[in-house]
């Protein structure tokens, strides 16, 4: 077997913690002797041990002389958890095989350079491009402090995400509604305005498939959310957090502090609207890598607007509103040269529905 089956392999196993592992990266690890797998481990949950802890400890032998297979360079720093690069070193294993350098500036190439100082021989870049795409949350997030932004919005074939009376329930079928559902859990935090919270009323957590809550975070500029909002409930499960602007519906405060909500001040931009670019900021300095923006129309028109998105994920089904609310409003582009320019990443079904992944062009 070469070098890139058993990376395939890990890559594979790293998967199986997406959704937990953040802000930490997914990471599988195989461990190879004599052309066998003798032990096999992933990153399952933030703050448990990691991939190459998992690995060794699933070996029933002796670790010795084999070949250590890992999708990112073993940490070298104490965090939650020991360097895993020790680790490694205590196994004494005599080849490691790495897909990519981490990122964290903690961590960038000092575990590769102290397993070369143990004469470890060390291969760095073996599906390289796959084990970065992998992580691509944790990559914007450690190489620029911002979280990586995905906007996800269900719409009809004529693009409308509500009929004009602002009817939207639902447009898209039970199987993308799930889909919706996972997407959260994928994500550290989910981000709505408040034109949805009084159109629509979610509860914004994990409910219809097995995931962790994100943080539930509300544009409002002004501090007007009702105080009974489903978005409001259940903090001891899922976090609020309302954005809000610096010197406005104070009134609001004791009662959102009573209810355990966290408010944020953030400074208007130059047409007095919420500046989302230094919100995105202000969550990048809590830890949260991953935003999932849900809408609605003028939320997502803002983030298109300024280019705050990474990934577009446009759920359409197969029907016609005609007069409606549009997905996308006005972005005073006038010339087709000027349009938004995207790229297809892939296209699936779910149900009746189509569901296309669309990335910003550079």
């Amino acid at each position: 077997m070469t070098d890139e089956y058993y990376m395939k392999m890990a890559l594979k196993l790293a998967g199986r913690g997406d959704g937990w592992t953040s802000p930490n990266p997914m990471v599988g690890a195989v461990i190879v002797k004599d052309q066998q797998v003798i032990g096999q481990g992933y990153h399952r949950r933030y703050g448990e041990a990691h991939a190459e802890v998992n690995a060794i400890n699933d070996v029933s032998g002796p670790v010795e002389g084999s070949t250590f297979y890992v999708t990112l360079e073993p940490c070298s720093h104490h965090g939650k958890t020991p360097p895993c690069v020790d680790r490694i070193i205590e196994a004494k294993v005599s080849r490691v095989v790495i897909g990519t350098v981490d990122p964290n500036p903690l961590v960038s190439g000092r575990g590769i350079s102290i397993l070369n100082n143990h004469d470890i021989e060390t291969e760095v870049g073996i599906l390289g491009k796959q084990c970065e795409e992998l992580n691509e949350k944790f990559f914007k997030f450690m190489r620029t402090g911002m979280p990586f932004v995905t906007l996800k919005y269900a719409q009809t074939l004529d693009g409308r995400i509500a009929s004009y009376t602002g009817h939207s329930q639902w447009i898209s079928s039970e199987l993308s509604i799930r889909f919706a559902h996972r997407l959260r859990g994928l994500h550290d935090a989910v981000l709505i305005g408040i034109g949805t919270v009084a159109a629509d009323d979610p509860d914004l957590r994990v409910r219809l498939v097995r995931g962790r809550n994100p943080l539930r975070v509300v544009v409002d500029s002004t501090l007007r959310i009702p105080p009974g909002a489903r978005v409001l409930d259940n903090q001891d499960v899922a976090k609020t957090l309302i954005a809000t602007g610096p010197l406005r519906g104070r009134g609001s405060l004791p009662v959102l502090k009573e209810r355990g909500v966290e408010t944020l001040a953030i400074d208007e931009d130059d047409r007095g609207a919420l500046d989302l670019k230094k919100l995105l900021a202000e969550l990048g300095k809590r830890q949260i890598s991953s935003v999932l923006v849900e809408g609605g129309a003028g939320i997502i028109t803002s983030f298109v607007k300024e280019g705050l998105f990474d990934r577009i994920i446009a759920i359409t089904a197969p029907k016609i509103l005609g007069r409606g609310i549009e997905v996308v409003g006005d972005l005073e582009i006038s010339r087709v040269d000027d349009s938004v320019a995207l790229e297809f990443e892939r296209i699936c079904r779910k149900g009746e529905d189509i569901v296309t992944y669309l990335r910003k062009k550079d």
